[in-house]
């Protein structure tokens, strides 16, 4: 068994080939959609949307705090247009890191916006969940490739090319 994920590590790749990058709450069970894939999908998918939803709701008492407190309506529209615009910019980071590796100078320097855009990026996630893991289509890109240089570094020829018969 896998320490991390409970799979069996027999899933996950043959011995001693490239072994697949665990993702988060699938573990190594994107290889195969095997061991719970579909049930943990539609788990994942629910308890993002659910999160959203509950982020949504405390993010409306903040601004009901706002509109008790008197501060304006320049203020209140800020705030509003602040969470929008980093959510929507959150979403469409969180949904390219889906597709290819993002820049950790790039990932760094976004950390702020990204967690002011949480609700974003909990949407990306459950948007994607219902299609596949996310992550699952760059991991799998990454683990191909690592199997067929694998296999190609392993490959051998047979024979010795030198002592070949010449064809007359």
């Amino acid at each position: 068994m896998s320490d991390d994920n409970g799979t069996p590590e027999t899933a996950a790749a043959p011995t001693g080939g490239p072994r697949p990058e665990p993702l988060r709450f699938f573990g190594t069970t994107w290889v195969g959609h095997d061991h719970g894939y579909a049930l943990r999908r539609a788990g994942v998918a629910a308890g993002s949307l659910l999160a959203a939803a509950a982020a949504c709701l405390v993010l409306r008492f903040a601004y009901e705090g706002l509109q008790i407190a008197d501060s304006g309506a320049f203020v209140s529209l800020l705030v509003v247009v602040m969470f929008a615009v980093c959510s929507a910019l959150a979403f469409r980071h969180t949904w390219d890191a889906f597709t290819k590796r993002p820049d950790p100078d790039r990932q760094a320097s976004l950390r702020g916006l990204l967690a002011i855009g949480f609700v974003g990026s909990l949407l990306a996630y459950f948007f994607r969940s219902l299609t596949e893991a996310p992550g699952e289509k760059l991991h799998r890109r990454e683990y191909e490739e690592a199997r067929e240089q694998y296999a190609r570094r392993t490959t051998r020829r047979s024979g010795n090319p030198s002592k070949k018969r010449r064809r007359i």
